[in-house]
């Protein structure tokens, strides 16, 4: 089973556990818990660590849970990189997503609840692909190809290509 913690988060989580669940064919769970985000906000990036988000995750989830994916509204960052959409452990159990950056609001641009749900349904797959021990892809319509930017993830499907599903490790 594949657990949703939203942190901070106020977007549409049923639409996104239904099709994680459909792409991943395995039970998709959102998380009642409140999870404190404040030990995780640096104020001199106003943003929040996103490494240090995945550490307590670790430390928290359920045995029954396979995965698990934050997903937030908060704007993320690791210290190397200006911001990320999302980060995840590979190989490991946990991941998080941020629909901060996938907001056409975060560039002075009208509100588009459509195209920010597929922007985060491609940004979880693409994180919860690194639990599953994938790594990037250089196929451009595969989902585990990698986006540095939000327009790059309009040209890159929510998909696996054939060889990263065959190569996916479902445990």
């Amino acid at each position: 089973m594949i657990l949703l913690v939203p942190i901070d988060f106020f977007g549409e989580i049923d639409t996104l556990r239904g099709r994680i669940a459909a792409c991943f064919h395995t039970k998709v769970g959102v998380s009642p818990a409140q999870f404190d985000s404040g030990p995780f906000f640096n104020p001199d990036r106003n943003q929040f660590h996103s490494t240090a988000i995945i550490e307590r995750l670790e430390k928290e989830a359920p045995a029954s849970a396979s995965k698990v994916l934050a997903v937030t509204g908060l704007d993320l960052y690791i210290p190397i990189l200006t911001f990320v959409f999302g980060e995840a452990r590979l190989n490991g159990r946990c991941a998080v997503v941020s629909s901060y950056r996938l907001d056409n609001r975060s560039y002075g641009l009208p509100s588009d609840p459509a195209l920010l749900q597929e922007r985060l349904l491609k940004e979880s797959i693409h994180e919860l692909g690194h639990t599953f021990g994938l790594v990037h892809c250089q196929d451009p319509e595969c989902v585990m190809k990698s986006s540095t930017y939000v327009e790059e993830l309009e040209l890159k499907s929510s998909r696996f290509c054939r060889r990263c599903m065959a190569s996916i490790r479902l445990s």
